[in-house]
């Protein structure tokens, strides 16, 4: 944390300070912001969060899970691999190198993660910690961000040309369970700090099967092993299944399927989302194996499981009892009600865009589509009043519009990247023409490629029509070329 704020580059008037950029919020995505623009001179930022330092899922930091993208998914590699902010430059600077080199890994502990976003964030100085942004308005030329001092009271004032919000998510509790959250109740995102008591309690309820909760559902398993020890599992999902890891698979998290799917139509992308949930929204293979490993050793030797995993189950009704809560369910395929009766209950149930009261000045300025969300254009600028000059660029907020890779770590620094460039009005930071194999679609103005009449027969090369393409569009471009002939295309 820094005691006084980074140099701004020029001010309008003695009493304001004019900064390019100001980033509110600092968690990974706009840390990989900070970090890239440390090396973009003279572009002066400043990224403010309330927290008195970073902290990335506390309750979520279980010894032995990981990362499920590789290191190089890092805050800068996949975009500047010679920045100082690098992972292999954490692990130089802590002469951890070797022990890396020799522990042959690939998927690296979260809490190592967490200790790595920690050394940047303390070292950039234009991170400044301890700060509650209260409001973000257009003021006709800058934008103005007020932001009270945590520790002191001091409130103070700044002004951007350009706006990020890495504001985050904010854990999901359903609708049954609002009035709930507390001794009985709590969301998945405290689960270290409430782990005691629920290893203690007789009963113990799980809902949602992402990969939270199944790293919550084997803590507990292993922590839990008395004979009177009951837990259950339960998700609206029709299985407890796999995160899509097939090599092609992964390729939905490039910048050239992000690029397809913004082209898409807003009701195709809302139909896309729910339907590609197994790949950001399933359990890890090894977490997977790992609770299978556990529930047949326990049945060795004639040794009874305590343990119930039902999917396809949805908590329509939660309601307290004196001594835990009483849930309310159906069974999706059988269409069949009945109830769980549990000491306490862990929601595994997601994260969703906050929507915080700071934004509220702009709330008029921002143009959003027909279910009320903001229009996000491929830069992440988010559509504002024509008279709004400056930026306002969102990260993490945009599932509805930039597609799956939104929340994945992997794209974070493609991401910032982007934004810089934009911020900039330059290239950078040169990001790669082509991203995937797949051809995700056809390109604007593109025609289906010619097809041969079935009656008719030619071993004429010249009458063979050819599709050029142009790499990295992901898509034919609507005309041929002679044989032997093709046309090349973030």
């Amino acid at each position: 944390m820094t005691d006084r704020l980074p140099a701004p580059r020029r001010a309008a008037d003695p009493g304001a300070v004019v900064y390019d950029l100001v980033g509110i919020g600092i968690g990974p995505f706009n840390l990989a912001l900070a970090a890239l623009a440390d090396r973009v001179e003279p572009l002066r930022t400043l990224f403010l969060d309330r927290a008195p330092e970073f902290s990335w899922h506390p309750g979520l930091l279980l010894d032995g899970t990981t990362l499920q993208v590789p290191f190089l998914a890092d805050l800068v590699t996949l975009v500047d691999p010679t920045s100082p902010w690098s992972f292999l430059a954490y692990l130089r600077a802590h002469d951890r190198l070797f022990p890396f080199y020799f522990a042959e890994r690939l998927h690296v502990p979260r809490r190592e993660y967490d200790h790595y976003c920690r050394w940047v964030a303390q070292a950039l100085p234009a991170c400044r910690f301890g700060s509650d942004v209260e409001s973000v308005a257009w003021d006709g030329a800058l934008y103005r961000v007020e932001f009270r001092d945590t520790g002191t009271g001091e409130r103070h004032h700044v002004h951007a040309r350009h706006v990020v919000l890495g504001i985050g998510t904010e854990p999901v509790v359903p609708a049954p369970f609002a009035r709930l959250l507390g001794e009985h109740v709590l969301h998945a995102a405290d689960y270290l700090d409430h782990r005691d008591d629920l290893a203690a309690a007789d009963d113990v309820t799980v809902l949602g099967s992402g990969q939270s909760g199944a790293e919550v559902f084997l803590d507990l398993l292993r922590r839990r092993t008395g004979p009177s020890r009951r837990l259950t599992w339960l998700t609206r999902s029709p299985a407890f299944a796999p995160m899509e890891y097939s090599k092609l698979g992964l390729e939905h998290f490039t910048p050239d399927y992000t690029r397809y799917f913004h082209g898409l139509a807003e009701p195709v992308r809302d139909r896309l989302v729910p339907a590609q949930w197994q790949l950001y929204k399933a359990i890890s293979t090894d977490t997977i194996a790992a609770i299978h490993d556990e529930l047949y050793e326990r049945g060795i030797a004639g040794g009874r499981v305590r343990a119930t995993l039902m999917p396809d189950v949805t908590v329509t009704a939660a309601r307290g009892t004196r001594d835990g809560v009483e849930l309310g369910c159906r069974h999706g395929e059988q269409d069949r009600a009945f109830t769980v009766l549990t000491d306490r209950v862990v929601l595994a149930t997601g994260y969703a865009p906050r929507h915080p009261a700071m934004l509220d000045p702009l709330e008029e300025l921002v143009a959003c589509d027909e279910s009320g969300r903001w229009l996000i254009d491929l830069d992440h600028r988010v559509a504002l009043a024509e008279h709004v000059t400056g930026g306002l660029y969102t990260q993490n907020a945009e599932l509805h519009t930039h597609g799956v890779g939104t929340p994945d770590l992997g794209l974070g620094a493609h991401r910032a990247a982007t934004i810089l460039n934009s911020v900039c009005g330059s290239a950078v930071y040169r990001l790669p023409i082509r991203t995937a194999f797949t051809t995700f679609g056809l390109a604007a103005g593109d025609t289906e490629p010619p097809r041969r009449s079935p009656r008719r027969t030619t071993t004429d090369p010249a009458e063979v029509p050819h599709v050029a393409v142009e790499p990295g569009s992901g898509a034919h471009r609507g005309r041929t070329a002679a044989p032997g002939r093709s046309t090349r295309r973030a």
